[in-house]
């Protein structure tokens, strides 16, 4: 195996930031959309908006578990960062081995959450060609 470098955690540095940037657009699309179901519910309760509301929920808790192991992923990668700076070699390389799985699994609940999010477009789509 080759040499960890300070390099190598830091490359991921702008793609983890890139992720975090989209899963916060995620987020604040989503706060707008609950605001706008909570605005449509308080005047006209019905169950369509209730399923919607439970979809949307569920798609914000999974963004919020993306966040987290997102920035957890990024936090490891700054202490891998300072383990490879202080020549702690063979802790570094662990602790980048995490880093790198929690991002899989960030990554891994984006894909679910993209899945939930099709679903509910095609409960609109359908709606609309039903007419």
């Amino acid at each position: 195996m080759e040499q960890l470098t300070l390099t190598t955690p830091a490359l991921l540095f702008s793609a983890i930031s890139l992720i975090m940037l989209a899963y916060t657009n995620r987020f604040l699309a989503y706060a707008a959309v609950i605001r706008e179901l909570h605005a449509k519910y308080k005047k006209n309760p019905n169950r369509v908006l209730i399923a919607q509301i439970k979809n949307i929920r569920q798609r914000l808790y999974l963004t919020r578990y993306m966040q987290i192991f997102g920035i957890t992923s990024l936090l490891l990668c700054v202490l891998t960062m300072f383990l490879i700076y202080i020549q702690q070699d063979t802790p570094a390389v662990w602790v980048f081995g995490i880093a790198l799985l929690l991002l899989i699994v960030s990554l891994g609940l984006l894909i679910i959450e993209i899945q939930i999010s099709v679903k509910a477009l095609e409960h609109h789509i359908s709606d609309i060609e039903k007419g």
